[in-house]
């Protein structure tokens, strides 16, 4: 038995309580979880922003040691540190045969199976977003396992599984910042700051951060943010005058509301892009009229994942890592244990800090 993060229902609290875990079957691979961050998606699981099936161990970014493989897994094997992967590509649905393994159809499949039980009335549970990561251990599919980097300590690797990935995916993928172009970044949680120095590594000049709490300006400078703005009803004007009353070359939204999406689009300049990262409900209605997406022609664009392949993009972030380029310990603001999650997504609502870290 191992200590697990239980939704029990949408709306409902997390229950710390014991689980039952099988051992890992054909293709599967048994983790004893180092860390997992507490990310923003996981507070869209509880409130059902995002829905999965549920009772649900909810954690998908984490990193941690093979402690058993399945019959036919050889990529990996006990006592390996490896990165869990939330979103695994199939390889042959529409998207993947594309390239754009970020939006493969079946990356959830596993969502919907049985995985483990409780131990006090052997109620069936599903691994939230696949890996079940707010548990001491795990039983994962082995394309949910990517080997940890060589020179990225296993704590910080966690936050490789997401906030890095994506903030990363967000500049260089999505935006696809050029050196000397100004960035305005919403958002300044983990994500964001990993947005923040993604950034700082391509290269760009002005770097503004805008948040809500005045108390993540030293977080957002540290992160290599050279401006910070509170948000506030004139944030895009005031980004506006930071760069010649242009506005800036990329925006980069990382809290999925209507507003701030509605903003970051007003801060571009005119021929800029605006890259919503942040995943907001049904009800964040967005507006444009027809005469000012002609008139700016600006590109407004999803981001999922960072458009990432964590196959391809762990390396190379290990390599900025190893090089001090990318700052992990940087985007944590809180070491938790499994019964600190429920305060660390009262602390997300409130806009409070950068990534709270579960440390086993």
């Amino acid at each position: 038995m191992v200590r697990a993060a239980v939704l029990p229902a949408v709306g409902s609290p997390l229950e710390i309580t014991e689980i039952d875990l099988p051992e890992p079957g054909p293709g599967q691979v048994r983790v004893r979880l180092a860390a997992a961050g507490v990310c923003h998606s996981d507070l869209s699981l509880t409130n059902g922003t995002m829905r999965v099936p549920v009772p649900a161990v909810l954690g998908h970014e984490g990193a941690g040691t093979v402690v058993s493989v399945g019959e036919g897994v050889t990529h990996v094997a006990p006592g390996d540190g490896v990165v869990l992967n939330w979103a695994p590509a199939c390889g042959k649905c529409h998207a993947c045969t594309l390239g754009e393994v970020w939006l493969c159809a079946d990356a959830l499949t596993g969502a919907g199976a049985v995985y483990a039980r409780r131990a006090d009335d052997g109620s069936d549970l599903h691994p939230g977003l696949n890996v079940a990561a707010f548990a001491e251990e795990t039983v994962v599919a082995e394309n949910c396992v990517l080997p940890v980097p060589d020179g990225v300590p296993l704590t910080d690797a966690a936050l490789l599984g997401c906030a890095v990935l994506t903030g990363y995916g967000a500049v260089h993928h999505s935006a696809r910042v050029r050196e000397g172009e100004t960035v305005a970044v919403y958002g300044v949680g983990g994500v964001g700051l990993a947005t923040i120095q993604a950034a700082r590594i391509a290269g760009a000049s002005k770097i503004i951060a805008v948040d809500v709490s005045p108390a993540k300006e030293e977080l957002a400078r540290t992160a290599g943010a050279t401006d910070y703005v509170v948000a506030s009803e004139t944030t895009a004007r005031e980004i506006r005058a930071l760069t010649g009353k242009q506005g800036v070359d990329v925006a980069v939204e990382c809290v999925g509301r209507a507003v701030t999406i509605r903003s970051a689009w007003e801060s571009t300049r005119r021929g800029g892009r605006t890259t919503v990262v942040g995943i907001g409900g049904k009800d964040q209605q967005v507006t444009f009229n027809a005469l000012e997406l002609f008139h700016f022609g600006r590109t407004l664009s999803g981001c999922v994942y960072g458009n990432s392949d964590p196959a391809k993009d762990l390396p190379v972030l290990a390599g900025h890592v190893r090089a001090g380029r990318l700052d992990l310990s940087a985007l944590v603001t809180e070491h938790i244990g499994l019964d600190g999650i429920p305060a660390a997504f009262d602390n997300m609502v409130a806009g409070k800090g950068g990534r709270a870290l579960v440390v086993f």
